[in-house]
């Protein structure tokens, strides 16, 4: 892959620059200029609202239209304030940077983007606070940006001299024992599902459904991230081989369209719009402000496998990734089994997995001939970390007391379920060097495809570690599931890979206005570069594979065919029917390429 096909003059940036996303954002809009139709207006532009209109908006929103200020702004105007000792106290609890207007979750990624607040934010309270904003951005011609708990790793939540439509504060969560669709009444038969605001996290509904009422939903994995924002990328949890994707399993949205109408979307009333939120991308097609999603009958326990495996040589370790193919072809490649595996450089594999759906003591038995195995293979094997599998009471997966995989919350306002899990700790306010994921089709499961593929594995751990995301495949879940998901606007090639290989690294926070933040652009550089041999080892034996549009390559130069196939042009349609003129716009987001990078210049209309 050319990740930087375009933007190669940015590598000689200095570290200011590249700090600085203003100058770069504005730099490639300046080389885009040539054949413009028209531009958003900035601050100090003729065009740019009076105080006087921003006055108006904010009455229009009872008073929630906000100054968006970066997140460590007080640790610039006051280094010893309050204000900074708590952005600094929390700069690692993903609810603390999402509770922050210009909060973005990832402090940048390299040549990519950089965090930048926009000028204002209305802090919604309903659907109407959301559609006077999209009036108002609408009517001005300003570039609007959407966010909800701002997990993107993209940057797109963020924008400098946009307006903000932060949707944080709905987040309501009400269970329905029999939800029925609006016009589906008297055609389909009413289902146990629960609604959410735009603005709730997962874990606000693991509690709400699981630990509280025993049922299950099915979200993402990490705690924090945006319920409305996960089910628009298409959305895979722990369990989506069981359950599906998050997109599959929506019933019903509310959103305000570019016209500044708030619609009802499902399969019996605008079922072409509902078609693209499920996982066309967030923050293309207007902003959602709420969801109805299906909830299932709890199993009874949720289960582990962890440890982690040495192997003392090269050729110890490619036998190594050789049984523990066979083993998960063999014992894990069903509905049951989800989450990862890890192959590093210096050979090892780490095991990560969950399952659902099993008795007491199955995963302990399923998993105990790979543990014998490795066992027996002592002479060139060690274990580093104890091999184990076991299971507990579902309904308590998410409960924070006493639960040591996971980190609570500790501000004093923080609800007392919030909390995220402990692997999920390194990517908080992360500078990302680069990331690539490539969907894996269950044809290489096949014996006269394993070898290939075991040479694919060794030879791209030879340079970064990677991982086997199982549950982000849907080859080896249910008929049923594997239809569901067919019906989203998700890449089809979801429901042949057996798993995502994600590939990615970074370094430290390096937040704009953060006391000693820096970044090794050399250093970061050579990862990026590592990162894309390790990807090449895939590309090569799966090249039109198919990838997850958010953990996904921000230079992917055949973004729209990896992110959904041949769904795209259907996408396209939807997106001119309800924003001919591209109000909403994200970085390779459906109809992102008629503009210029950084969404303000309009640079052709098909």
């Amino acid at each position: 892959m050319k990740r930087r096909s375009f933007l190669n003059w940015s590598m000689s940036l200095t570290l200011a620059s590249l700090t600085n996303g203003v100058l770069i954002t504005r730099a490639i809009a300046a080389l885009n200029t040539p054949g413009a139709l028209w531009r958003r207006a900035r601050p100090g532009d003729a065009s740019w609202p009076a105080s006087a209109a921003w006055e108006k908006l904010k009455q229009a929103v009872n008073g929630n239209l906000i100054k968006a200020d970066p997140l460590f702004a007080p640790c610039v105007s006051e280094p010893a304030g309050p204000a900074c000792k708590d952005a600094l106290q929390n700069m690692r609890n993903p609810f603390y940077i999402g509770d922050q207007p210009g909060g973005t979750q990832v402090s940048g990624w390299l040549n990519a983007w950089m965090p930048e607040p926009s000028v204002y934010a209305i802090k919604a309270q309903s659907a109407a606070d959301v559609a006077a904003g999209v009036n108002f951005a609408r009517e001005n011609k300003l570039r609007l940006v959407v966010k909800g708990a701002g997990h993107s790793y993209q940057g797109t939540s963020n924008a400098p001299d946009s307006l903000l439509i932060w949707t944080r504060a709905m987040n309501q969560v009400t269970l329905h024992e029999h939800f029925v669709p609006t016009g589906g009444e008297g055609k389909i038969a009413p289902v146990s599902a629960v609604t959410s605001g735009a603005g709730a996290v997962w874990i606000d509904l693991y509690h709400a459904v699981t630990t509280v009422a025993g049922r299950y939903v099915q979200g993402g994995g990490c705690t924090d991230v945006g319920v409305a924002g996960l089910i628009q990328s298409g959305g895979f949890g722990s369990f989506s081989k069981g359950f599906g994707s998050a997109a599959s399993n929506l019933l019903e949205a509310e959103i305000v369209t570019a016209d500044g109408l708030v619609r009802v979307a499902n399969p019996h009333t605008n079922p072409d719009l509902f078609w693209a939120i499920k996982g066309g991308g967030g923050g293309s097609w207007g902003v959602v402000t709420k969801v109805t999603l299906r909830t299932y009958a709890l199993p009874e326990y949720f289960g582990a496998a962890w440890g982690k495996i040495k192997a003392d040589s090269d050729a110890s370790f490619q036998r190594l990734i050789a049984h523990f193919l066979d083993f998960y072809a063999s014992n894990l490649f069903n509905p049951h089994w989800g989450e990862q595996v890890t192959f590093a450089p210096d050979n090892t594999l780490k095991i990560s997995m969950v399952c659902q759906g099993l008795d007491g003591q199955q995963a302990k038995r399923i998993w105990q001939p790979f543990f014998d195995w490795v066992n027996a293979s002592s002479k060139d094997l060690s274990i580093v970390d104890d091999l184990s599998a076991g299971e507990s009471k579902a309904r308590h997966w998410w409960e924070i007391e006493g639960n040591h995989s996971m980190i609570p919350d500790k501000r004093e306002a923080a609800p007392k379920y919030h909390g995220w899990w402990t692997g999920d700790q390194d990517q908080v306010g992360v500078f990302l060097h680069g990331y690539d994921s490539l969907w894996l089709p269950s044809s290489l499961l096949e014996s006269e495809h394993r070898q290939q593929f075991v040479h694919a594995l060794f030879q791209s751990s030879r340079h970064k570690n990677l991982q086997l995301h199982f549950n982000k495949g849907l080859a080896g879940a249910l008929p049923e599931t594997i239809k569901k998901a067919r019906d989203t606007a998700t890449n089809p090639a979801v429901c042949n890979a057996f798993a995502l290989v994600i590939i990615a690294d970074g370094e430290k926070p390096a937040y704009p206005g953060l006391s000693g933040a820096s970044v090794d652009v050399d250093g970061a550089v050579k990862d990026a570069g590592q990162i894309d041999l390790a990807a090449q080892a895939f590309y090569k034996i799966v090249p039109n594979a198919g990838s997850y549009v958010s953990e996904s390559n921000y230079f992917n130069p055949d973004w729209q065919q990896a992110f959904w196939g041949e769904n795209y042009s259907r996408l396209q349609t939807v997106k001119k029917k309800y924003d001919p003129d591209g109000l909403f716009f994200v970085h390779h987001g459906v109809g992102s390429e008629e503009w210029s990078a950084d969404g303000f210049t309009r640079i052709s209309q098909s």
